[in-house]
């Protein structure tokens, strides 16, 4: 018995990148960057606390000219990438993200520390990001409470955070959002859209780690992978008055970015109004995370901040 729970503990039973699972059922994230500390940054002068609740908890960044500004800030509920099963509100390429957009905006950011799978699997990390989203309404924190502007409410994210986004801004009883930022959106669909894959066995490899994340998914049509999908929730019920979608041509999913944010569009009367698209050339998968003082990175981020301090 001992030799062959050794043997399971270091055999593969699944295996995506970004997450490993033995059949002993010990999980690995081999690409864990060793975790940034909340903290005062002395770059941007953000100061960040991290507060639990319960089954998740939320890293709150306020920029420390805060307390002498006039008027109050925009808050931005942010919700970070990883497939569901990786990342965290520590990640260091995630935490630089948000002290910077903190201080450019200026915003008070919160930042959701969700559930991961397969230890929990979804719809865990969509019901905590529910739960984030109402708890900053609330206003139950003292600094959303004295310097947050609950009528400016954006959530933010991507890749899956992006993803959980949407999820956010179709619930039937959700608040009216300010505007909702997708940053390389992870939807994926069984047909193909724009110049995606056609092959069957790409398409069917494009939806394992969905799976593997929400075994009890009907699929890759399911409406929280696939907005577009037919019997899904209509996208003229988002409930944010303005949508951004960024996309790269690197990326895999930039087709399906494209088709949501026309998609909104087409919901909203087909005018544009409201609707922001913002393709990059040249760059892959949340590369602005990875590659934050590159140009196309630093355009990005400007037309993000723009997109927030907008009237």
């Amino acid at each position: 018995m001992a030799s062959n729970t050794a043997a399971d503990d270091n055999e593969v039973a699944h295996e995506f990148g970004l997450v490993r699972v033995y059949k002993s059922g010990r999980v690995v994230r081999p690409f864990v960057a060793p975790p940034a500390a909340p903290g005062l940054d002395p770059a941007t002068g953000v100061d960040s606390r991290d507060v639990h609740l319960g089954d998740y908890s939320a890293r709150l960044y306020l920029p420390t000219s805060a307390a002498t500004a006039a008027a109050k800030l925009p808050v931005i509920v942010y919700v970070h990438g990883g497939g569901f099963v990786a990342e965290s509100v520590a990640s260091p390429n995630g935490h630089r993200f948000l002290n910077s957009l903190a201080a450019a905006c200026p915003a008070l950011a919160v930042s959701v520390e969700y559930r991961l799978a397969p230890e929990h699997p979804l719809p865990a990390a969509y019901d905590d990001c529910v739960a984030a989203l109402r708890w900053v309404l609330s206003g139950a924190d003292p600094w959303v409470a004295a310097h947050g502007d609950l009528g400016r409410v954006f959530v933010a994210g991507d890749s899956a955070g992006a993803n959980a986004c949407h999820h956010l801004a179709i619930q039937p009883d959700a608040a009216r959002l300010k505007g909702a930022v997708l940053i390389h959106p992870w939807f994926w669909g069984s047909e193909a859209v724009g110049e995606e894959t056609r092959h069957p066995l790409a398409r069917a490899m494009g939806g394992r780690l969905w799976m593997f994340a929400c075994p009890g998914s009907t699929g890759v049509d399911d409406p929280r992978m696939n907005p577009l999908a037919p019997g899904a929730p209509g996208l003229e019920t988002l409930a944010c008055e303005r949508v951004m979608v960024c996309t790269a041509e690197g990326d895999h999913l930039r087709w399906r970015g494209r088709a949501y944010a026309e998609a909104v569009t087409a919901a909203r009367g087909g005018d544009g109004q409201g609707v922001e698209l913002l393709e990059t050339d040249g760059e892959g998968h949340v590369f602005h995370l990875v590659k934050p003082d590159c140009d196309k990175a630093k355009e990005m981020f400007d037309r993000i901040v723009a997109f927030v301090t907008a009237p």
